[in-house]
């Protein structure tokens, strides 16, 4: 299985949580694309699928077969109308900027009584040709007033998840990732796979 990314620790989540002894996990830079894929969906599922389908594009010229397996990510804010949304991680104009980012988000929520938002994650594999699954997790809470705790990325210091009091950046991964939405994600994926 081909995971679209070039991001050793996603390499290990999914194999962590998949735990399949049929496949091997392999990533762009292990099958020699080197190619950047310009991800002009206006869904995360568009993204994920343009991802997908250019990977296996490039396996197919290269006489190669395999799953391949891409996601798109996010957060989705109720009072943006679902903004950040595909652009969470250039939110504040550079992408991967997380400061910058969170810091935009808390100021076009200034005075929102609404603070309700999600973290969504999209995976698309491509199974078979002309195969296309979605599998969608998510995790669902609220927005901050302001930054708290220090673990993390990304916009975990501004976020709660529901049911909690902290924020993800004041949480140990553990505990974080037992309510990840590509971990929910991705044990949709498993339960698939499983059927195979």
């Amino acid at each position: 299985m081909v995971i679209a990314t070039e991001n050793t620790g996603k390499i290990q989540e999914f194999s962590k949580i998949l735990k399949d002894e049929r496949f091997e996990f392999l990533s762009l830079r292990d099958i020699g694309f080197k190619s950047s894929i310009e991800e002009t969906g206006k869904t995360f599922a568009e993204n994920a699928q343009i991802k997908a389908s250019a990977v296996a594009e490039f396996l197919q010229k290269q006489n190669m077969e395999a799953l391949v397996l891409a996601d798109d990510s996010g957060l989705e804010v109720s009072a943006l109308n679902g903004k950040p949304g595909i652009y969470t991680a250039r939110y504040a104009g550079v992408h991967g900027d997380d400061r910058a980012n969170f810091m935009k988000l808390l100021h076009d929520l200034k005075g929102a009584p609404d603070r309700n938002a999600r973290f969504v994650c999209v995976l698309c594999l491509i199974d078979a040709p002309n195969s296309v699954r979605f599998f969608e997790g998510e995790c669902r809470g609220s927005i901050t007033t302001e930054p708290m705790g220090e673990q993390g990325f990304g916009y975990d210091p501004v976020f709660i998840p529901s049911g909690h009091s902290r924020t993800f950046a004041q949480m140990d991964a553990l505990e974080k990732k037992s309510m990840s939405h590509r971990g929910a994600a991705i044990r949709k994926l498993n339960e698939y796979l499983q059927t195979l």
